[in-house]
C-alpha cells in the first residue's frame, strides 16, 4: 500500500517487521517508526490475527501491500488499522476491514480512512469490487460503510454484506 493520505490521516503499510515488533509491545514498534503508538494499540480484535498475518506475509510478501495503519497526521499517532483481507480473489474482489481505537471513535476517522481505502483499492490492478461485512447491530460500521459508498447486498441472521456499487467498479467512469 503506498503512502495514502486523507485530510486528517495518513495510511501507511503495516509491514511484517512492524507486526513482529508490535507483538513485543507498542513501545517496540514506536522505536522503529516515526509515530506515537498508544499503549492500548492494537485492539484485541485485530491482534488475534497477527500470527496468521506473520505466517502469510512471510510466505507471500506481496500480500503485505494490502495491510495498513491509520496515523493521525497532526498528532503523528497511530489511531487504528485498515486494509483488505488479501489480494483480489478470482472475481477481482477485495474485502475491507478496519478498527479505530475507542478514544478516537465518533470523530469520522473510520469513515475518512474507509473512503480513502475504497478509492485506493478500486484503483489497483485486478480489483473489480470492494466487499465488507459487519454485524447487524454495529450501527457505527453500517454508517461508515454507507458513507464509503458501499451498498448492502444481503444479510443473514448475524451479518450484513456490503459491496461497492457497479458504477464505482467501472474503471471507465
Amino acid at each position: 500500500m503506498p503512502q495514502a493520505t486523507t485530510p486528517r490521516l495518513q495510511i501507511i503499510t503495516f509491514e511484517l517487521d512492524m507486526i513482529k515488533a508490535l507483538l513485543e509491545g507498542p513501545e517496540e514498534l514506536e522505536k522503529r517508526i516515526p509515530y506515537r503508538v498508544p499503549a492500548d494499540y492494537p485492539m484485541d480484535v485485530y491482534k488475534q490475527f497477527f500470527p496468521y498475518k506473520i505466517e502469510r506475509f512471510t510466505g507471500q510478501p506481496e500480500e503485505n501491500r494490502w495491510e495498513g495503519l491509520i496515523v493521525h497526521k497532526e498528532s503523528r499517532t497511530i489511531i487504528g488499522d485498515i486494509g483488505f483481507k488479501g489480494s483480489p480473489n478470482e472475481r477481482g474482489e477485495i474485502n475491507l476491514g478496519y478498527s479505530i481505537l475507542p478514544r478516537y471513535q465518533g470523530a469520522g476517522y473510520a469513515t475518512e480512512a474507509a473512503v480513502g481505502m475504497v478509492d485506493w483499492g478500486l484503483a489497483q490492478p485486478g480489483v473489480q469490487k470492494i466487499t465488507a461485512t459487519c454485524s447487524l447491530d454495529n450501527h457505527a460500521s453500517i454508517r461508515v460503510l454507507q458513507k464509503a459508498g458501499l451498498v448492502q447486498v444481503r444479510e443473514d441472521d448475524k451479518k450484513i454484506y456490503w459491496s461497492s456499487p457497479e458504477e464505482l467498479n467501472d474503471p471507465n467512469e
